[in-house]
């Protein structure tokens, strides 16, 4: 594959800035005086129509009259202009351009027809757009500093981008105190064009950025967000600050960006399913990134705290405690270890208390022993300055331990003067250091959090959970039904025929329409029973008196019709009713009362949520969420992250609960969402769960028309595994195989294949001479967003191991209409049409995905693959920039 189509954005090789001025703090002179002062190392051209030089250098009227190509244009003009000047970049033949003028879509209506006209202007050209309203870009290493920032940054390995320039600015002089650089700093402004997703999607491939930091106050595109994180979460470290925690931050975020601002919690849920870190403050961004930077490998959450004194211990135990970490329990090796080092009057527990005296030696055999416990995923080594206390001495002494243990290790050297120089060593050593407990806690925090999101990043669900497929055809034809009447709102009856088209335990519901017939139903139930008002218009029927329960008898029942008949007249006047439902009253005396939801969010789009359910559940406000496609082990974790998990296991003189009925229902739902993109809300309350099993007591559901997709999955923002891609096959010697879609899990088959490989073989593949995958290769070929890329393998079973004997996969290209392939299969398969079989496989999914054109590159002497794709229908023609190449393409 060639360069990156934003290369021109990132490293461009000439530059033109339309507004370049004399004018002291304009902003057009200070963005060219900081091209100038920052050494770009390109081509730099100042555009004023009013003047023939600036800042000492010549200036052009137009860009037209450059008579040179130019790569990136940086605009610091009036609004009414810019339109005008993309006009002219795309007749001049420009790429890329940022835009760091303001007055666009946040500035009214005027501002937003300004806005449509920019971007239809740089769509026909094909121009990619930074901003409008921003600070701009920066990229150190090469001298590009497109912004108006009052000076540069320091070169250095981290990603910084923001939709805030004010953040950027206040950051960028704070970096510059910290010893803190950068490899690219971005500063998003309204995101008309480029996105999160796509400046994600180049610095994964940066070879400068070894972590990415990020500030976001709202999304525009979710499913490319999700996606580009996912990649960029794969190999680099991402840690971001989200703002709008609450209503009035959200309000304001939405009027600064104009991008989308969901449900904080969803958010929150998003991010880390793609194994990103979330923090909550600046500070804590950049301390995370250093702990990350350091080479720890965090495998958990459970802290040792070794500390000379007991008052900061007790703090930061009361900072876990608050973050829900886990305070270890030592070993008894441990313990035994630490009792011939320590003095004998140390508290045998954690936090490891080494006593005020504590030199050197103490701390090196405290330290070492906990990094050295198995039941310890970290440390924080805690000093106050004492009488007899040698910082320095410590400081060097826990630098050497750390020089040969992975698990993170914190210090935190408490005080001022007497510690100077042991920070100073700690900072030499990119050691993280802090000067009081609770941000340490914090950053081990992130660590742990970063360990639990690379889990949940490793989950790649399916569509179905189950090996019994549910009825979608029925629950397609229900939701029909109610889409033909113009409802959205399906009645208790419709909802549980839903349920139950997916397998879930529901009570069974029959319908009334007169206090005989209700009798007669009650009668064949059985007593006690339960009414409701059965209505399409009515979602709280508690509230509007349409709920009777526990009703034993036929007059009762009677009675009960007629009452609620006169309640819902009451206090619904307007309401229409179609009859009483009626269903056995459910009598389960060890019962936990759950709720089960689906909800829409205005970003992320469908999402599952989990908690205490029952009349209350508004108030006690316990729920957790989660993206759907879920897996047991996303289920698992969904559960655990609420209150009500607690009193699911043996409570007061309750059995436990039957957890695995919980989890299928949950994953039941997962099923629903997939395969419903009707679905836009659903509540299973109360769902009841005790020792035998779990049971939908009631469900209300709404449903939305949604424009049809070739995606089958594009109203999620997370793609499932795309088991409907699996198909079996047989080589002509009769040899079964499976093609399916890869999988993390296949990484050493991966390995084991490419390394089996003959030379020439890999030689065709990677237009190379690699001999082994590295780690990030690997995680790179079998950690797929299946939205954006698609690999087919074949596999078949020797004895008990899989054996890889091909792959193909495609990666869709920017315009979203092509794609990219490469293929390769075992050399010893090779003629017996496998290669053949994947292509026609993968060019089918390609097509069925919407793609129009597949392309790809193949070395001119790869003789085999160039006759397997003209078989195929593939036009062959010569690369102009390396003539070893031949470019291939077929419509689709």
């Amino acid at each position: 594959m060639g360069k990156h189509y934003l290369n021109t954005l990132f490293a461009p090789k000439s530059v033109a800035v339309f507004g370049a001025s004399e004018r002291a703090d304009s902003v057009g002179q200070i963005v060219f005086q900081n091209m100038l002062e920052s050494g770009f190392k390109g081509m730099l051209y100042p555009i004023n129509p009013k003047s023939a030089e600036i800042q000492g250098q010549r200036a052009y009227a137009s860009i037209a009259e450059i008579g040179k190509p130019v790569e990136l244009v940086v605009i610091a003009t009036p609004a009414q202009t810019v339109p005008g000047i993309i006009e002219e970049c795309g007749l001049h033949g420009v790429k890329a351009a940022v835009i760091i003028t303001a007055g666009f879509g946040e500035a009214g209506a005027a501002g937003i027809a300004l806005e449509k006209s920019l971007i239809e202007t740089a769509h026909r050209y094909n121009i990619r757009l930074i901003g409008p309203n921003c600070l701009g870009i920066m990229r150190p290493s090469i001298g590009l500093n497109a912004t108006f920032n009052k000076g540069g940054a320091n070169v250095g390995n981290i990603a910084f981008v923001s939709q805030s320039g004010a953040l950027c600015t206040a950051i960028l002089d704070w970096a510059h105190s910290n010893d803190v650089g950068f490899s690219s700093v971005v500063s998003m402004g309204s995101s008309t064009d480029v996105d999160f997703g796509e400046i994600l999607d180049y610095l994964v491939s940066d070879s400068n950025t070894h972590s990415i930091l990020m500030y976001i106050e709202g999304i525009r595109n979710a499913r490319s967000f999700m996606s580009a994180l996912r990649a960029a979460a794969r190999i680099k470290p991402v840690i971001l600050v989200k703002v709008g925690r609450h209503a009035a931050g959200s309000k304001a975020a939405m009027s600064h960006t104009a991008s989308l601002v969901g449900a904080d919690d969803v958010f929150d849920a998003a991010v880390s399913r793609v194994g990103v870190v979330r923090v909550q403050t600046i500070t804590q961004l950049f301390t995370a990134a250093k702990a990350l930077s350091c080479g720890f490998r965090p495998v958990g959450d459970r802290l040792a705290i070794v500390t000379n004194g007991g008052g900061p211990g007790v703090m930061a135990t009361d900072r876990a405690a608050d973050l829900g970490l886990t305070l270890a329990t030592l070993s008894d090796a441990t313990l035994n270890y630490l009792d011939q080092h320590l003095p004998s009057n140390w508290p045998r527990s954690n936090p490891v208390d080494i006593i005020g005296d504590a030199q050197a030696d103490r701390y090196h055999h405290a330290v070492k022993a906990c990094l050295e416990d198995d039941n310890v995923d970290g440390v924080l080594a805690i000093l106050t300055p004492q009488a007899m206390t040698k910082p320095l001495e410590s400081a060097q002494a826990l630098i050497e331990l750390s020089a040969s243990h992975s698990k993170p290790l914190l210090t935190c050297w408490m005080g001022e003067s007497q510690v100077a120089e042991a920070r100073d060593a700690f900072t030499r050593a990119h050691k993280p250091h802090f000067r009081t407990p609770e941000p340490a806690v914090e950053v081990f925090a992130h660590l742990s959090a970063y360990y639990r999101n690379q889990k949940l990043l490793m989950q790649m669900p399916g569509p179905f959970s189950h090996h019994v497929e549910p009825d979608v055809e029925s629950a397609r034809l229900i939701i029909e039904g109610a889409m033909q009447e113009h409802r959205k709102v399906l009645t208790e009856m419709e909802s549980k025929a839903l349920l139950a088209a997916f397998n879930i335990p529901v009570a069974q519901t029959m319908v009334a329409h007169s206090p005989t017939e209700a009798l007669l139903i009650a009668q064949q139930l059985g007593y006690p029973v339960a009414m409701k008002v059965n209505s399409h218009d009515i979602t709280h029927k508690s509230d509007a008196g349409g709920v009777m329960l526990n009703l034993a008898n036929a007059h009762e029942v009677r009675a009960a019709y007629l009452q609620i008949i006169e309640n819902v007249k009451h206090n619904r006047p307007n309401a229409r009713v179609d009859g009483i439902s009626i269903e056995t009253m459910i009598v389960k005396p060890n019962g936990r009362e759950l709720m089960i939801g689906v909800t829409s969010d205005p970003v992320f789009g469908p999402v599952i949520t989990f908690g205490a359910g029952g009349t209350t559940v508004e108030i006690l406000s316990d729920r957790a969420v989660a993206l759907p496609p879920l897996n047991n082990f996303l289920v698992k974790d969904l559960i655990q992250g609420t209150r009500i998990a607690k009193m699911l296991g043996a409570f007061r003189n309750m059995p436990p609960t039957n957890i695995e009925a919980l989890e299928d229902v949950l994953l039941r739902v997962s099923e629903m969402v997939c395969e419903l993109p009707l679905l836009k809300e659903m509540d299973i309350n109360p769902l009841i769960l005790d020792e035998h099993g779990a049971l939908a007591a009631d469900a209300r559901i709404v449903v939305e028309y949604r424009q049809p997709s070739a995606d089958r999955y594009s109203h999620m923002a997370i793609y499932p595994y795309p088991t409907h891609l699996v198909s079996q096959w047989q080589l002509a010697d009769g040899t079964e195989l499976t093609i399916r879609p890869i999988r993390p899990e296949d990484a050493d088959l991966v390995k084991r294949f490419v390394h089996d490989l003959s030379r020439e073989s890999k030689y065709f593949r990677f237009m190379n001479s690699i001999q082994e995958l590295t780690e990030s290769m690997l995680v790179r070929f079998t950690q797929l967003d299946y939205s954006r890329e698609l690999a087919l393998i074949a596999v078949t079973q020797e004895g008990a191991q899989e054996v890889e004997l091909g792959v193909a996969r495609y990666a869709i290209n920017p315009d979203g209409d092509s794609c990219e392939f490469a293929l390769v299969v075992a050399d010893n398969v090779t003629g017996k049409g496998l290669g053949q079989k994947l292509m026609l496989s993968l060019m089918e999914a390609a097509r069925d995905k919407g793609l129009k054109t597949i392309e790809g590159e193949v070395l001119n002497n790869n003789h085999n693959m160039l006759k397997l794709v003209t078989r195929l229908g593939f036009v062959i023609h010569s690369s102009e920039e390396d003539r070893s190449i031949m470019k291939v393409s077929r419509e689709l």
